[in-house]
């Protein structure tokens, strides 16, 4: 399955791995991490952003695919729809049905509210059901919410916004109370004990998971929930555009079924908004693990209706994505593959950093070495470096990676490569969205009434860089809270007329400043067709 270089490579990394058994590489300073990221990472990269023309965030930039999809008109700005005509009305629609959408959906019908899911795809096709690694809470004795805090806060550079981070870290354990009894299945030890484990930048050992599927385990669980409590779910149709009323409040969307075509109006007296990421807009041409739908949906909804963004300039690029084979490139070698014992080694089999530094700079040391330094590993794609899997049965006996990350391992022996025997060649993938809508501590937006925002649409839980572990904890934070906030508020909401107002005045301010995009957003689907001249 290797190339003849692969090879050789390899005997590199087998004949140096004895010797790295016994050490740790060094952490780095923070003035080397600084000096690091600005040379390395994507972020930093002028040529990857655009300035922003209009609305709240003018004057800021976006990567320049996003920044795009903003300057770009409403789908709706040539139809002459009857907002009169409800096909829909509810108390809360959430729009969006991975993690963050679901849990919303289950404590809004707790509270007795009239509650609605509409997902673009089907229940659960989500980046949630990708999430790979676990999710963390301090609810052991050596650990605190504020040891926490501390290590999210430093690893976001500082920059999370503290009342979100605080309920993010508070509430953790709760989380983790909440999903244990709908049924997730933890691991557990033979007294009942949660497994916990390390993640990068993390002090404590914190990390419940599911083996390696934690994501697909907790989407299961909740997607469940909301079935069996038959909240009402319209699969296959997506939020194309926010309704407002005479009173500036959210007052629902228009809808757009996938396989007619037909638009469909959605009265809500709240609205959440948790549509996911942005990984299949590829910015700057980087693979992704980011499921279909990833394509920022909800951030171009919130913003043409008035919502400003927060932190849109920061991308999580996940350091070990696969870069070799080419049939799974870009798709996700979770953190708990270097949490239990596998080490980032270049070529010549050397360890060129300590394998559970932060994500961002663990993908700027890989970027480093792969470009200013080539001492990277040719692959048909790229390049890449080694992820010396072998060393964890070393470390921990034999059967610990079927054990511990058994959806890794049939992942790669699909394609004849056993990775308790060789090593797996990694680059940095497309993973989250650091920045999304700015939302308050209650889960409302700051400029749109009664509009709330869950999950990774969000801007400000993480700061600029985000923790292994943290995202599936703040859909579960953020989407509870969410849909109790919602609900809440639909016993008070009382809707005017409704309009579409907003996005004709869009396309005024896009025309004065000379935006001429082609095409229409939001996205909705990752353009892959080729076109020929």
């Amino acid at each position: 399955m290797f190339t003849e270089s692969m090879l050789e490579s390899i005997k590199k990394v087998e004949a140096t791995r004895a010797e790295r058994m016994g050490m740790e590489p060094r952490r780095m300073t923070a003035e080397e991490k600084s000096e690091l990221l600005k040379a390395y990472h994507p972020d930093y990269r002028p040529e990857g952003f655009k300035e922003i023309q209009i609305g709240p965030n003018k004057g800021q930039k976006a990567p320049v695919e996003l920044a795009n999809l903003l300057h770009s008109n409403s789908r709706l700005l040539d139809e002459n729809l009857d907002l009169s005509k409800i096909d829909y009305d509810v108390d809360v629609l959430v729009i969006g049905g991975g993690g963050a959408g679901a849990a919303a959906a289950i404590e809004a019908n707790e509270a007795g509210a009239n509650v609605m899911v509409v997902t673009k795809l089907r229940i659960g096709d989500a980046n949630t059901m990708m999430a790979e690694g676990g999710i963390q809470a301090a609810d052991k004795e050596n650990d605190s919410p504020v040891q926490h805090y501390l290590d999210a806060f430093g690893g976001g550079h500082f920059a999370a916004r503290p009342e979100l981070l605080r309920r993010l870290v508070m509430e953790a354990p709760d989380a983790i109370r909440w999903l244990n009894e709908l049924g997730v299945m933890f691991d557990k030890d033979e007294d009942g004990r949660m497994v916990t484990t390390h993640g990068g930048g993390t002090s404590r050992k914190r990390m419940h998971a599911c083996k390696d599927y934690s994501g697909a385990e907790i989407m299961r669980t909740v997607r469940d929930e909301v079935l069996n409590r038959k909240i009402p779910v319209v699969e296959f149709t997506s939020a194309v555009e926010l309704i407002k009323d005479d009173k500036g409040q959210v007052a629902g969307a228009v809808l757009l079924n996938m396989e007619t075509g037909d638009y469909l109006v959605a009265r809500a007296k709240t609205v959440i908004i948790a549509t996911g990421g942005a990984g299949r807009l590829h910015y700057q041409n980087f693979p992704t693990s980011n499921h279909y739908g990833a394509t920022a949906d909800g951030l171009i909804l919130g913003y043409r209706a008035g919502a400003p963004l927060l932190y849109q300039d920061t991308i999580q690029y996940h350091p070990t994505g696969v870069a070799y084979p080419s049939q799974i490139f870009g798709a996700l070698v979770t953190e708990k593959v270097r949490s239990i014992g596998a080490m980032l080694v270049n070529r010549e089999g050397e360890a060129f950093m300590h394998p559970l530094e932060t994500r961002d700079v663990s993908a700027a040391s890989i970027i480093r070495e792969c470009s200013t330094r080539a001492m990277g590993v040719q692959t048909p794609l790229g390049s890449g470096v080694w992820l010396d899997t072998p060393m964890i049965e070393l470390l921990h006996g034999e059967g610990t990676i079927e054990k511990r990350i058994p959806a890794m391992l049939r992942m790669y022996m699909n394609y004849g490569i056993d990775m308790r025997k060789q090593p797996i060649l990694i680059y940095p993938t497309l993973h989250y969205q650091n920045g999304g809508l700015e939302i308050g501590g209650e889960g409302f937006t700051k400029t749109i009434p009664n509009l709330l925002v869950a999950g990774e649409a969000v801007g400000g839980i993480h700061g600029r860089n985000r923790l292994m572990g943290n995202s599936l904890l703040d859909i579960i934070v953020f989407g509870r809270n969410a849909g109790k906030a919602a609900a809440a508020k639909a016993k008070e909401v009382t809707l005017g007329a409704p309009n579409l107002n907003h996005i004709y005045e869009y396309a005024q301010m896009l025309k004065q400043a000379g935006c001429t995009e082609a095409g229409v957003s939001p996205l909705l689907l990752p353009q892959y067709t080729r076109h020929e001249r």
